[in-house]
């Protein structure tokens, strides 16, 4: 699994919690995250034109013949059980699945247009920093529920 986000140079409160649960992962399905560099949002910049090139570096960056998981706040919300059964298929088709996480302004339209799925963590505005930790979390716990492990309860 690949998480591909825009942003570099996180603060270390969010590498360190991506890194706890990542790191939890098995070896036959481990969470990759590739850090791609933010469009140009210094004074005068433009917003739209930025979250475009965002969107060229991520769709640049998927590995050949990944399903695409644009994780959106427009996006179908996923129950944790729901994961797990995803995660279970997935371990048996082998398949690349990758993850894309958009800038303060979110996903291009590019994005959008490539997914195969549309996710929400929440309905609730959150800072896409904060969605590489959310999502590491919700991974890890759906292994746990796969594999039998008692973190979920």
């Amino acid at each position: 699994m690949h998480l591909l986000a825009i942003g570099r140079k996180m603060p270390s409160w969010v590498d360190q919690g991506f890194h706890i649960y990542a790191g939890r992962m098995p070896p036959e399905m481990p969470l990759l995250l590739r850090e791609l560099p933010s469009g140009d949002r210094g004074k005068g910049a433009n917003p739209a034109r930025a979250r475009e090139v965002e969107g060229d570096r991520l769709l640049q960056a998927l590995p050949p013949e990944a399903e695409v998981i644009c994780l959106d706040q427009r996006g179908r919300e996923q129950a944790t059980d729901a994961l797990a059964s995803h995660l279970a298929d997935w371990r048996q088709d082998g398949r690349d699945r990758a993850f894309l996480v958009g800038g303060p302004d979110g996903l291009a339209e590019s994005c959008l247009a490539r997914a195969d799925a549309r996710w929400s963590l929440s309905r609730m505005t959150l800072p896409h920093m904060l969605v590489r930790v959310l999502l590491a979390e919700q991974l890890y716990r759906a292994w746990t529920i796969v594999s039998g492990h008692p973190y979920h309860r």
